[in-house]
């Protein structure tokens, strides 16, 4: 079954999914179309596998990535993206081509895709408000945020090409290390415990940084009247 959903997604890729019928897919994996019909009675049940393969894959992998209990919010963003990134990387075709379908995918299969999708986007951003939440993180917009780290996931499957020279695993890890960095607050900028009174220690920090410069400033000019 791996076989023919993977040679689905070339003919896919290669015909589009209306230019290709399932004899091209029984052809192509060496079978009579009788005994592919075994497996797989029409192209949607293909079209299903491959959104159980590309969203509903990802949305299960980053949810058990969230649920984590070793990981702070960092350690979690960075393993979901590249945990992401590694997907799109190994079946760039099979995203690919439900990219393409998008708008042209079966009623029933459209929301199976569109619900996938939308749980990937709620894990990314969960993990992004644990992260604000604990003081990690900037206080950002989470979800453009979590829509901007997708969209560099997603993005591999278009423009990288692995080789034994060029593995995915650490451009994985460089995206994935890019995102934390787009997110974590500056050093020093990190509460010693996340909670208000921690966010209220950072802020009397800030106060009595500007108290500094306010009293060095007043030293400059002097008493009154001079300077």
């Amino acid at each position: 079954m791996s076989e023919i959903v993977d040679q689905a997604m070339r003919l896919f890729a290669e015909r589009g999914y209306d230019g290709t019928t399932l004899q091209d897919v029984a052809d192509a994996v060496g079978l009579s179309r009788p005994n592919l019909y075994n497996y797989v009675k029409s192209k949607e049940e293909l079209l299903v596998a491959m959104v159980e393969a590309t969203a509903q894959s990802a949305a299960n992998s980053l949810r058990e990535v969230r649920q984590r209990t070793d990981l702070d919010p960092a350690g979690k963003l960075r393993l979901l993206v590249r945990t992401l990134v590694l997907q799109r990387a190994e079946r760039p075709e099979q995203f690919r081509t439900l990219d393409r379908s998008d708008q042209a995918l079966p009623p029933e299969i459209a929301k199976k895709h569109l619900e996938s999708r939308r749980a990937v986007l709620g894990e990314i951003m969960a993990v992004l408000e644990e992260g604000v939440t604990a003081g990690l993180f900037r206080p950002i917009d989470v979800r453009v945020t979590a829509l901007s780290i997708i969209g560099m996931g997603n993005w591999v499957a278009w423009w990288f090409h692995p080789s034994p020279a060029h593995p995915a695993e650490p451009v994985a890890d460089q995206i994935a290390d890019n995102a934390v960095a787009m997110v974590a607050r500056e050093p020093g900028r990190t509460p010693a415990t996340p909670t208000p009174l921690g966010a209220v220690a950072l802020l009397q920090q800030d106060l009595d940084y500007l108290t500094r410069l306010l009293t060095a400033e007043e030293g400059r000019r002097g008493p009154a009247g001079e300077g």
